[in-house]
């Protein structure tokens, strides 16, 4: 989806003449230098900045220092050629020297979908989440929009330790008791593009493209009455944490975001005190957690007691697509609502489908049907079933319905194409792996998406009638859709590719068609060509679904400041749901079968019940520094993590196993005859009444086997700690199955879950 932000790494094979190689050693690039803190020279005496300026100094004359980091990392970020970054991998005291890489971008029902409602007392402590700060890195943010107005809130909290900065579009002024900060970060983008052009874009946390005011706003957006697109999804239209501080970090542009950018942002949010970071950006795919700019930054921010919520990606349903992967980050993928904008297409036969929807608000078509035509036989290209842009003969399909062939990446620009050669209405037959996935989208024309198997029909009719004739009826908006929610085709899936022991994504919430507010400087659709202006907007993305939880974790935050990070995800993890309330599984939009926790984690969040989890799995820096070791990380790999001389313990046994994570996902090898014995070692926190919970399994088929030690555990007072282990024992199965289930405890008033995802790899 192109909402999310997408790490772009270029890789180069074959021959490399003589030439390139020297010019590529001459060419600078931006490089973020690790630097360890313990071995600074004492002529220094407490300057780290001197001793950073030196350093650079001994390797280039001409180099100019972009940021100095003193939180998510110790060193700074600069221009270097190849050759003065190899040099400097050797000055003392460098730790590592990471390339610079470039990052591209990859609500009014949803409160009520998740139990929120208006009423601020189901939250104990509410007024408490007037002191909470989220900070977004994001796009910037449209600081007119209502959602930001600050009508009945107190001062600024006193923690608060940021600033508003001026800039181009943007004043100091424009920040108030909601938006409490906001900079921007572009150094390591320009160095990259070159200067930004203020024509097109302001240099400034003001928002261009939408992204960042929407995801703010949903997080900790201010209650909107009549908040519509089009008069679509009428309603209030308030944030998770409504009355929650908010702060931007702009750290992505037009064309991009740097890491180098992204890390500053990151780095001054930690200085100034936020209490959540929400990062609705990702890369292609993961990384090891030490060349992970957002892992190194959330590890810094993890140890300061900051929440940290990121989104999973949206390149499912593809196995092993997750990203944003550490275990101390909360990932985030993207479900349904229970409300659609449901479109008919009637064919001359008198067929219907109704597998589309669209936000389409213009001229509507003429009151009765009309002439259908495949893209295919009005092209001027052998593959025009597909509606490029100049592709469509406009004799061919001038006053007619077009049929075409695409997915949900082309479904503006080919309503374009049809429109431009003079075609009155769009089909679109969805032809990719997500083929049953089904989003709004504020077409230009009247249009429509239908899966496959609709689109099969259709064509079916089309080809077979000598006068095919069709209609489009857009419907509105229509609540209480069943079921509902759905797990989203397009979010990234488990397991983990770095880590396959730790469970990715943690949880979904509510990520596709949701409004929220928009900039006054782009469309709904962000194109060039869309003149439209729209107060709110309708998106999908798990860039939608992130800060939902970024709100959550800050009204959890609110009610139980005494939470840590991993707290506030167990609390969220443990009472999210897998079932309907009809007992059966959570559907997968791809196929419309049973999804798994590869694509949900612990299941859907409910905010209500994380209030009260009952027993939480708490994890701190030491819990983490032991999991590192578990994986075999180096000195070096762990200093560049979390800014520390840390040697693993030799004769200690660190075991992945035993990190104390809510979520049990269980890699074994494929083939073989042999059963396979794996434990697990969990540790509960009572934060609820004394109380005595038992255990439960249940599991999809009896392919495993699960034993749970003690299956009985007594708490008699607040914080007391009981730890139990799981063993799984299992046969062998082919490359690429699974299972899954779940281990439940439960005092007869709580119930704390924890998903089950066993994988033959």
């Amino acid at each position: 989806m192109k909402f999310l932000l997408v790490l772009v790494v270029g890789l180069c094979f074959g021959h490399v003449s003589v030439a390139s190689v020297e010019e590529n050693h001459a060419q600078k690039k931006t490089y973020i230098v690790h630097m360890a803190k313990s071995e600074m020279p004492a002529s220094f005496g407490d300057d780290h900045s001197q001793w950073y300026h030196s350093s650079l100094k001994s390797v280039s004359d001409s180099a100019e220092m972009h940021y100095t980091y003193n939180n998510v990392v110790h060193g700074f970020s600069a221009r270097l050629t190849l050759d003065e970054a190899q040099s400097m991998k050797k000055q003392p005291g460098v730790v590592a020297v990471l390339e610079d890489v470039k990052y591209e971008l990859h609500t009014t029902r949803t409160p009520e979908f998740l139990g929120l409602y208006e009423s601020a007392e189901l939250f104990p402590g509410s007024d408490a989440v007037s002191d909470i700060i989220i900070g977004m890195m994001d796009t910037g943010v449209w600081p007119e929009s209502k959602s930001f107005n600050d009508s009945g809130m107190g001062p600024v909290p006193t923690s608060w330790k940021g600033v508003c900065e001026n800039g181009t579009n943007f004043n100091s002024s424009d920040c108030n008791r909601k938006l409490i900060g906001a900079r921007y970060f572009s150094k390591g983008y320009e160095a990259v593009v070159g200067p930004i052009n203020q024509t097109q874009e302001s240099k400034s946390p003001r928002d261009d493209i939408g992204h960042g005011t929407h995801t703010t706003t949903t997080a900790g957006g201010s209650s909107v009455v009549g908040a519509n697109l089009f008069g679509y999804a009428s309603g209030t239209a308030r944030g998770m944490a409504s009355r929650a501080r908010v702060a931007m970090y702009k750290v992505c542009w037009l064309e991009g975001c740097s890491s180098s950018d992204i890390l500053a942002g990151m780095d001054k949010a930690i200085d100034e005190k936020v209490n959540v970071i929400s990062l609705s950006l990702g890369s292609i795919f993961a990384f090891p957690y030490y060349l992970d700019p957002i892992a190194i930054g959330a590890y810094a921010a993890m140890e300061q007691g900051i929440f940290i919520s990121c989104a999973a990606g949206n390149s499912g349903p593809y196995p092993f697509s997750v990203v944003n992967v550490a275990p101390w980050i909360t990932t985030v993928g993207a479900g349904t609502l229970d409300r659609d904008f449901p479109v008919d297409v009637s064919l001359g036969n008198g067929m219907k489908f109704s597998d589309g929807m669209s936000l389409y608000k213009g001229l509507s078509l003429p009151k009765k049907m009309l002439p259908l035509v495949y893209a295919g036989n009005a092209s001027k290209f052998p593959d025009g079933g597909f509606c490029a842009s100049g592709s469509l003969i406009p004799e061919k399909v001038s006053g007619k319905i077009v049929l075409c062939n695409g997915d949900l990446y082309s479904r503006i620009e080919d309503g374009v194409a049809v429109k431009e050669a003079g075609g009155l209405g769009m089909v679109l037959v969805n032809t990719a792996a997500d083929a049953m996935e089904v989003l709004a989208m504020a077409d230009l024309l009247p249009a429509t998406m239908v899966g496959p198997t609709s689109g099969a029909k259709i064509k079916s009719y089309l080809f077979s009638d000598p006068n095919p004739r069709a209609t489009i009826i857009f419907k509105g908006t229509e609540l209480g859709i069943q079921p509902s929610p759905v797990v989203a085709g397009f979010t990234s899936r488990g397991p983990n590719p770095v880590t396959p022991q730790v469970l990715k994504p943690d949880l979904l919430a509510p990520g596709v068609n949701i409004i929220a507010a928009w900039t006054g400087r782009a469309g709904p659709t962000e194109l060039a060509f869309d003149d439209r202006r729209v107060p709110f907007n309708i998106i999908s993305g798990t860039s939608m679904a992130t800060p939902h939880v970024s709100g959550l974790a800050a009204l959890l935050k609110g009610a139980h400041p005494e939470w840590s990070p991993a707290a506030i995800r167990s609390a969220l993890m443990t009472t999210a749901y897998a079932t309907y309330k009809n007992g059966q599984p959570l559907l997968d939009s791809i196929n419309e079968m049973p999804a798994t926790p590869f694509a949900y984690g612990a299941g859907h969040v409910d905010p209500v019940k994380a209030l009260d989890p009952g027993l939480i799995y708490d994890l701190n820096a030491s819990d983490y520094l032991s999991f590192l070791c578990a994986i075999n990380y180096t000195t070096s790999d762990i200093s560049v993590l979390t800014k520390r001389n840390f040697t693993c313990d030799r004769k200690v046994e660190y075991n992945v196993t035993n990190l104390n994570y809510p979520s049990f996902a269980v890699p074994l090898r494929s083939g073989g005859n042999a059963s396979t014995v794996v434990k697990y070692t969990r540790t509960v926190t009572n934060v609820g009444l004394a109380a005595t919970y038992n255990v439960s399994v249940n599991m999809k088929n009896e392919t495993v086997k699960v034993f749970v030690q003690p299956d009985s555990l007594s708490f008699s007072q607040l914080n007391e700690r009981q730890s139990y282990t799981v063993t799984f024992t299992a046969g062998s199965l082919p490359s690429n199955s699974f299972t899954y289930g779940s281990i439940t405890w439960s005092d007869g008033k709580h119930v704390v879950g924890s998903p089950i995802a066993i994988s033959w790899m």
